[in-house]
């Protein structure tokens, strides 16, 4: 077997080991044996004859816990890998376009407004689309006389730095007691708000996102050489251009109206790949999409269980992705590219 299909296998294998120990690991551990007697039972299938207290926390607590981290930490990574071929650039994360600074001012303005947790996700998912849209606008309008992906880049910027005054005046009128700090904390991220009907709204964005990407990613690949040598292997660079940024896009914003602000995952695991399986993003992309999802879980695995209080999410990924990306750097000079 080639290393360009072992690598994808034995992730493979990896993320199945991994959700597996995660149903273990916790105060109630849990075998597959009877994580997928209760799926199969709430599914349709026969009884599990598990115990109503275990089955409520396997389909009800741990499932969607679990099931939304792959699905966060796959997109993220994903949509990463996506931009950096994109645009050339190894410092590109998914929020370049001001997805997450959108979705965080949904949420936050859901908070404020004392919605439902629905409608917060809705908000986020919303807002964050609406800010990539004003940035694509800006650089579109503005980018007609001069380097296009540049002002695209930089009008991603300044719809960001929008975003974050408008969640930081959000934060200042929000009730101090009561208010503020649920804005707080779920703009440093996490899981373990997520339900199962929290899930099936980010399903279909991620899907709709991910496939067209995958699908797409040799198309990717000759365009990250170069829009002139794109065009003369048939490849048009606008469609690709749009295609990956809608699809990235759905991807980040369904995840951050799930997860919160997760940094560091679109950032840090795409490097991870390139050390794995080159630059080559027909092999690059899903290896991404597997690391991140790998990663994600373990590292909330850590937070729930290993630590004695409960860590929010973006703040643990920051402390294990700082440091793993300062490795990267070291070694830049034989395997940045």
């Amino acid at each position: 077997m080639s290393r360009a299909w072992l690598v994808p296998a034995v992730l493979t294998v990896v993320l199945v080991a991994a959700v597996a120990a995660s149903f273990a690991l916790g105060v109630a551990g849990y075998p597959p044996g009877v994580v997928f007697r209760v799926v199969v039972d709430h599914l349709g299938g026969p009884p599990s004859g598990v115990a109503p207290v275990d089955d409520a926390t396997v389909w009800l607590v741990r499932m969607p816990r679990i099931v939304a981290a792959v699905l966060v930490g796959a997109s993220l990574a994903a949509a990463g890998a996506a931009y950096q071929a994109l645009f050339r650039n190894p410092m590109v994360s998914p929020d370049l376009l001001g997805a997450s600074g959108g979705a965080g001012v949904g949420a936050a303005t859901g908070i404020l407004l004392a919605w439902s947790a629905a409608s917060i996700q809705l908000a986020a998912f919303v807002a964050g689309l609406a800010a990539v849209l004003l940035a694509y606008a800006i650089g579109s309008v503005l980018g007609r006389a001069g380097d296009a992906t540049l002002t695209l880049v930089l009008s991603g910027i300044v719809v960001s730095s929008l975003c974050s005054a408008l969640i930081s005046l959000t934060k200042y009128v929000a009730d101090p007691d009561n208010t503020l700090p649920q804005i707080t904390f779920w703009l440093l991220g996490g899981l373990d708000s997520v339900s199962v009907r929290g899930l099936l709204p980010i399903l279909a964005p991620i899907l709709v996102g991910l496939v067209p990407l995958l699908v797409l990613r040799w198309r990717l690949t000759v365009l990250s050489i170069g829009d002139d040598e794109a065009r003369s292997l048939g490849v048009d660079p606008r469609v690709v251009k749009g295609v990956v940024i809608v699809g990235a896009t759905l991807m980040t914003a369904a995840s951050v109206s799930a997860a919160g602000i997760v940094g560091w995952v679109g950032l840090v695991v795409p490097h991870a790949a390139r050390l794995l399986v080159g630059a080559d993003v027909r092999r690059m992309l899903p290896v991404s999409a597997l690391l991140g999802a790998i990663f994600l879980l373990v590292v909330d695995d850590v937070v729930r269980t290993l630590l004695p209080s409960e860590v929010p999410l973006g703040v643990m990924t920051a402390l294990v992705g700082a440091p793993f990306f300062l490795v990267l750097l070291a070694r830049r000079g034989r395997s940045w590219t």
